[in-house]
């Protein structure tokens, strides 16, 4: 053995931190209560609304101001992270995630529970960034934290599936409340564990935390994600492109006003970087059809299969289990062959299992579904895994938070961009459906809002009219899947050919970082 392969392995040994994957192991607990808490709330709001009673559009708020104020808030808690200490501002995230948590729980009118919902948006702000900025700090042999990121990347992907499986699981024997709750013992152990093995790391020259571009991010995002849906529920209308307008306006002052301060809260010259900016292009994109894809498939196989909750996220249950599996390997078969044909790959595995679901039917069987499922799976968890590690490691270590907040914000508004671009088509689509003659005007208003609507509105005609409004309904919405499918198989197709060209020559770390 030569005496540098010695240093180069005593080296390794200093580097790597006693206990890092207990450490770790809390750190993508985090992560994934943060991400299934984005979906659990869809099984529980039939429940939720008989017990609250909230408006059509108090109802809709408590689905989305979760992950509007995250969206709005990554950048900026990235940053904050990076000038305060990532492991103060986890913990103190986490102390306040469980707190809030209990609030929801117990709400007891429609506004405590947007209001609270909000809230538990902001603590979850403060977790995602500081996870994976502390990742970096955690782990510096390059080929450990590869693994590391993929095991947080994994997680990631997976929490939009599991939630569903774990909302369905406390819904058949708990009351909605209890989808909150499990927050608790999680954040309790984070908490605990964190104080003793997490190390403290931030910026040693971060400047001044700057609050207009803070304002600006946030105000940005949340237009922008906010017409975004908007566009998507209701159609093209004047509150979405007021919206989109203000949310533009105000992202683009903030980049213009990153690109002159001393200590930006957001380094846009990483941007220049091909490799960086397209990392994010493919990370955007890559949760954008597997949210999209998570999303109908579970109104599809409750409301057109006839499936109960549980059953349904137990059937999305394979995207999970390959998301799991390629983010684990993704950092060695990154480097075994190389990051664009990883994440190219990645890409176009999702745009093909789009693009097979465009032979969807009502009759359906499960075995296409689940491989789509799989192989949705399997293509996101090595796209996003490889993007997150190459993202994190393209920047120095004093900017992990802000790195982590961009990637973490391509998630976010990928997830919201998946359901709604390719949620403005089912539901175009879904709305002109003929109506069965002898089915009265307001049935059949109610019945063209949304397939749940159609449903619910077939209870009050006699048993062949409902059987026709409700087949009728199902095979418009399946109409608009297969549709659906089909621009998203393109849409990722075209990314995978482009994260190709992007992604050249970019290569993950090697050996030990010194």
């Amino acid at each position: 053995m030569t005496s540098s392969t010695v240093r180069t392995a005593s080296h390794t040994e200093g580097v790597r931190r006693p206990g890092r994957w207990l450490a770790l192991a809390v750190l993508v607990l985090a992560v994934l209560l943060v991400a299934v808490d984005a979906t659990v709330l869809g099984l529980a709001t039939p429940f939720l609304s008989e017990d609250l009673k909230p408006s059509g559009t108090q109802l809709l708020w408590i689905g989305d101001v979760y992950s509007f104020v995250i969206a709005g808030l990554l950048v900026s808690m990235g940053s904050l992270g990076d000038r305060i200490g990532r492991k103060k501002l986890l913990l103190t995230g986490a102390v306040a995630f469980g707190a809030v948590s209990v609030i929801n729980a117990y709400a007891t009118s429609p506004e405590m529970m947007i209001v609270a919902r909000a809230l538990l948006g902001v603590a979850g702000a403060t977790l995602m960034p500081s996870t994976l900025a502390l990742i970096r700090n955690l782990f510096h042999d390059p080929r450990e934290r590869s693994l590391a990121v993929g095991i947080w990347g994994a997680m990631a992907s997976a929490g939009a599936a599991v939630g569903p499986v774990v909302g369905g699981f406390l819904l058949e024997h708990f009351w909605w409340g209890s989808v909150f709750l499990i927050n608790l013992p999680v954040m309790a152990v984070l908490v605990l564990v964190g104080i003793k093995l997490i190390p403290e790391s931030k910026n040693p020259n971060p400047g001044p935390w700057d609050l207009p571009s803070v304002a600006l991010s946030l105000l940005g995002m949340i237009g922008v994600v906010y017409a975004v849906k908007e566009a998507a529920a209701q159609g093209l209308s004047l509150d979405a492109a007021l919206a989109a307008l203000i949310g533009v306006a105000a992202l683009t002052w903030f980049v213009r006003r990153q690109l002159t301060l001393p200590a930006p809260l957001l380094d846009m010259r990483l941007f220049r970087n091909r490799g960086f900016s397209g990392a994010v292009l493919a990370d955007l994109l890559t949760i954008l059809g597997l949210a999209g894809l998570i999303f109908f498939l579970s109104q599809f196989l409750q409301l057109v299969q006839g499936r109960q909750p549980l059953e349904a996220g137990l059937a999305e249950l394979p995207a999970a289990v390959g998301a799991v599996t390629a983010g684990l390997i993704a950092g060695v078969v990154a480097r075994r062959f190389s990051v664009r044909s990883v994440v190219a790959g990645g890409l176009a595995a999702v745009g093909l299992a789009l693009a097979s679901l465009t032979t969807l039917s009502q009759s359906t069987g499960y075995p296409l579904l689940g491989a789509s499922l799989l192989v949705v799976g399997v293509g996101a968890g090595f796209a996003f895994t490889v993007t997150a590690d190459v993202i994190l490691s393209s920047v120095p270590k004093e900017q992990a938070g802000s790195a982590s907040a961009v990637s973490e914000t391509a998630y976010e508004l990928g997830a919201a961009l998946g359901i709604a671009l390719l949620g403005s088509i089912v539901t175009g689509v879904y709305q002109d459906f003929a109506t069965p003659a002898g089915v009265p005007a307001t049935t059949a208003a109610a019945a063209h809002e949304s397939l749940g609507g159609a449903v619910e509105a077939s209870t009050a005609l006699a048993p062949d009219a409902a059987t026709a409004l409700v087949s009728a309904a199902q095979e418009a919405f399946v109409d608009g899947l297969r549709i659906a499918a089909g621009v998203g198989a393109a849409v990722l197709l075209a990314t995978a050919v482009a994260a190709w060209f992007l992604l050249k020559g970019q290569k993950l770390e090697d050996g030990v970082e010194h």
